[in-house]
């Protein structure tokens, strides 16, 4: 939850770091683009490291580590330290989240890691909940740097946490660090899971572009909303946290596909709601799309965990890599359509990612395993 909190501290008051850097939509969103691209960048580095010395370690340190660039953010003198500053975040933060599935991979069986995978996905869903509902109000109480000393304090409880309740040693052998690497450029030759990793990709591209700019659209002359009461928009996010269990349930009943291809649905007919002029549907909208988005993102990494056969760390590093990469260019590209074309540019480029990640789920997801064609075929 602390982790995901300190990505998006900066997110519901962006409006603020452009009024007080002095610069445009765009680029108060890197804040958030620098996170993200960060973490794209290092989070198969992450996987394999916890497939060769172990998931604790990994967790642990990398928890310990992410307090001292939230502290720094506090202090940044200039919008360039700012960036800096959010991009070692970055590379902190997949320490935690790239790992955090693999660990459950590790010590639940099958029958009950799509439900504990959901429970880490609805933890996300709080941390960032956390971090934009706790942004708005600090900021307007003591200044958007404030902020950071409190996302600081979490992480520093969190990291406490992890190296007091995690298990002392993994259940698992690990692998060297060179059959690791190996075992994740193994991944990308199939396409079961490359389609997989196309749906976070779009998935979380949709989900930045929506919740990125959103404040620029609820302080417009449309709305006129102020900061703190933006932020409370992103209590929206609550119905994250009650469809990533339901999904993992319901999974359990229904094929992965399905519930994926009905929440990424879902996530395109909420954001074309908050089309809409009244405020009221918009939120509903709002409302429809993490729900749907969560429905998709509760299944997704434990299909990628179950399909991948050897490295299953990196495997989930990759997920988060694709993921990621999505995410920074969802937190710049409708920036730019922001800028052209209003709210309407931004509700058209995440539809898109929508409708390309319902096409991967058809067309790779539904792919047999390499492997398990390789095997049927020396059977024959």
């Amino acid at each position: 939850m602390a982790c995901y909190a300190d990505m998006y501290l900066t997110q519901p008051v962006l409006p603020e770091l452009s009024r007080e850097f002095g610069v445009a939509p765009a680029q108060a969103g890197l804040t958030v683009a620098a996170v993200v691209f960060a973490i794209a960048v290092t989070s198969t580095s992450y996987g394999a490291l916890s497939d060769a010395w172990g998931r604790r370690r990994v967790m642990v340190t990398a928890a310990a580590l992410l307090v001292v660039p939230t502290v720094a953010c506090a202090l940044a003198p200039s919008f360039r330290w700012l960036l800096a500053l959010r991009a070692l975040q970055g590379a902190f933060i997949p320490g935690v989240t790239a790992v955090s599935v693999a660990y459950a991979g590790d010590r639940w069986p099958p029958d009950r890691l799509t439900r504990v995978v959901a429970g880490i996905m609805g933890a996300a869903v709080a941390g960032g909940l956390l971090g934009r509902v706790m942004a708005g109000p600090v900021t307007a109480a003591f200044g958007w740097r404030a902020t950071f000393l409190v996302g600081a304090a979490a992480t520093a409880l969190g990291a406490a946490g992890l190296a007091r309740e995690l298990a002392p040693a993994d259940a698992r052998q690990p692998l060297g660090l060179r059959r690791a690497y190996a075992g994740v450029l193994g991944h990308l030759r199939e396409p079961r899971l490359v389609g997989a990793f196309l749906i976070g990709a779009c998935l979380f591209f949709g989900w930045m572009g929506l919740f990125t700019f959103l404040p620029y659209h609820l302080t417009s002359a449309r709305y006129r909303l102020p900061t703190a009461l933006v932020s409370s928009v992103y209590l929206v996010y609550a119905a994250g946290v009650v469809a990533s269990p339901v999904a993992g349930r319901l999974v359990q009943r229904v094929s992965p596909r399905a519930v994926m291809a009905a929440g990424l649905a879902a996530g395109a007919l909420g954001a074309v709601l908050t089309l809409a002029g009244p405020l009221p549907i918009v939120v509903l909208g709002l409302v429809v799309f993490v729900g749907g988005a969560y429905t998709a993102q509760a299944v997704a990494p434990s299909f990628v965990n179950a399909s991948a056969r050897t490295a299953k760390g990196g495997a989930n590093a990759l997920y988060l890599t694709f993921y990621y990469v999505g995410g920074t260019f969802g937190a710049s590209v409708p920036g730019l359509a922001w800028q052209r074309g209003g709210w309407p540019g931004v509700v058209a480029a995440c539809v898109a990612a929508q409708a390309a990640a319902l096409a991967a789920n058809a067309l790779l997801c539904g792919r047999r395993l390499r492997r398990d064609q390789n095997a049927s075929s020396n059977a024959r």
